[in-house]
């Protein structure tokens, strides 16, 4: 990758040797793992939430660290022979702490929903548990009387949550009704303004008072814009609640100091919650930051939500995060920001319609019904033609969220290859390329489908070799030979 300086025939025999032993067991899956690497380094990697780890931070991942059972927290397992896990789990604690100049960090979440569900449990032990403990005068639930416990178990029940709502950006696990997070909660959801797309602070802060939410959700994964986190912070404040920020999708924007001031969700949050790859480009994972205040509440996720920790990947996190802690990673951060104005300008110089009309982070959100498709349609005519990217709901999308009327692309795993905003100026006409020439398909029935397409002839393969020279002047991972 661009910025992550290698010796190539070191990882070659690296990788050269680890397949010949998977395959010596089950050919299979060394062969699809060759071909993972052929396929990624052959299409354009658009999907907001993918990135490109380091060969560093993937080897980190193949070790013995995998055999291990570390239920509990440094220095407290429930296993003997955690030493070398504490090490780890410590080193990445402390990477994180001061990557983002945070009082805490919690790095055993298994994923971003995990790190969420953690988080959300931790605050209801903080803000419900505890008050009732202590009123009650026992230290632990056991202790409690059982009509005590009942009438705990309602409070925990019937706790408000206030989140941005799934067609606006927002999450699955900020309070979606099917997700468990929907369900954990008395929940509504705040949504953005219907002629800018933007959220709006003031309706937000009247919602907030009318329901006064014990937890406040920022944060998102398809909004094409920056919050202000201040502002959240006193709406919180005014209604008691607890601020917590999803920060999964921007963590390398915020880690690369892009995001500063008040966009800069440390200094006002309570708690944060993010995974570990995306922008952050480390292992697939999650954490979690936190004030001291919430700390005691957050290092119990191990067993309130989590099961045993997974050491390898703790262990790839702290070579990630460190690497997270490198100028080069800066330049990467801004890159990332720059590639994705780029992108969106190409966009809509080509008359391509954008939420929000455009982007100040790393996502670009395209509203495809100008072109008469749905965003199922629009993702699986990208794709024929080697351009990966996701279908998403839009602001009051008519489609719902399983055709939507959207395509959410981003720019991190690009920016990682080494493109510049004159190759993502190139990578809009070949978006618009496809989506010109694709048409809506017909049901068996001959009825109008919002599932299949048809994409004019020769259309993939002039997209698939203009985006080969892309990718050609930019190799993933050079250097790196599994033939």
């Amino acid at each position: 990758m661009s910025d992550h300086p290698f010796n190539g025939d070191l990882v070659s025999s690296a990788y050269q040797q680890a397949l010949e032993v998977i395959a010596s067991v089950e050919p299979r899956v060394a062969e699809a793992t060759r071909q993972e690497l052929a396929d990624q380094r052959a299409s354009l990697k658009l999907i907001a939430s993918e990135n490109y780890a380091s060969p560093a931070v993937l080897l980190t991942m193949g070790s013995w660290f995998s055999d291990k059972y570390a239920e509990g927290t440094v220095g407290h397992r429930f296993y003997a022979g955690c030493q070398n896990v504490d090490t780890v789990e410590a080193l990445a604690a402390e990477h994180a702490r001061e990557l983002f100049g945070s009082e805490y960090a919690y790095v055993q979440p298994h994923s971003g929903i995990d790190a969420n569900l953690t988080a959300y449990w931790a605050i209801l032990a903080h803000r419900v548990e505890s008050p009732w403990l202590a009123n009650a005068g026992v230290k632990s639930m056991n202790d409690l009387s059982e009509a005590d416990w009942e009438k705990l178990r309602h409070e925990f029940g019937n706790q408000r949550l206030l989140g941005m709502s799934l067609d606006a950006g927002g999450h699955l696990t900020h309070g979606f009704r099917p997700n468990i997070s929907g369900k954990m909660f008395h929940q509504q959801q705040y949504g953005t303004d219907p002629e800018t797309g933007l959220v709006d602070y003031d309706a937000l802060r009247a919602k907030a008072k009318e329901f006064k939410p014990l937890i406040l959700v920022a944060g998102y994964s398809a909004y094409p814009r920056r919050l202000n986190f201040a502002k959240m912070r006193e709406i919180a404040d005014e209604v008691g609640a607890t601020l917590m920020v999803d920060m999964a999708h921007f963590a390398g924007l915020v880690a690369g100091k892009v995001f500063t001031g008040d966009e800069d969700p440390i200094p006002f949050a309570h708690v944060v919650t993010s995974t570990s790859h995306k922008s952050l480009r480390g292992p697939r994972g999650g954490f979690i930051l936190a004030t001291e205040e919430y700390a005691p509440s957050v290092d119990r996720g191990c067993p309130m939500v989590l099961g045993g920790p997974l050491p390898h990947v703790m262990a790839a996190k702290a070579v990630a995060f460190a690497e997270a802690r490198t100028p080069e990673f800066r330049s990467y951060a801004q890159a990332i920001a720059d590639n994705a104005h780029a992108l969106a300008d190409g966009l809509m110089k080509r008359d391509t319609r954008l939420v929000t009309d455009g982007t100040d982070n790393h996502i670009v959100l395209l509203d495809v019904s100008s072109f008469g498709l749905t965003g199922r349609q629009a993702e699986s005519a990208l794709l024929e033609a080697g351009v990966v990217t996701n279908r998403n709901s839009v602001p009051a999308d008519p489609n719902g969220a399983w055709y939507t009327s959207g395509i959410r692309v981003g720019t991190p795993a690009l920016t990682s290859r080494g493109f510049g905003a004159a190759e993502f100026d190139v990578v809009a006409e070949l978006i618009v390329e496809v989506l010109r020439n694709t048409q809506p398909g017909t049901t068996s029935a001959g009825a109008p489908s919002k599932a299949s397409y048809v994409l004019a002839d020769g259309v993939a393969d002039k997209v698939r070799a203009a985006s080969a020279e892309l990718l050609d002047k930019h190799p993933l991972y050079p250097g790196l030979d599994l033939s």
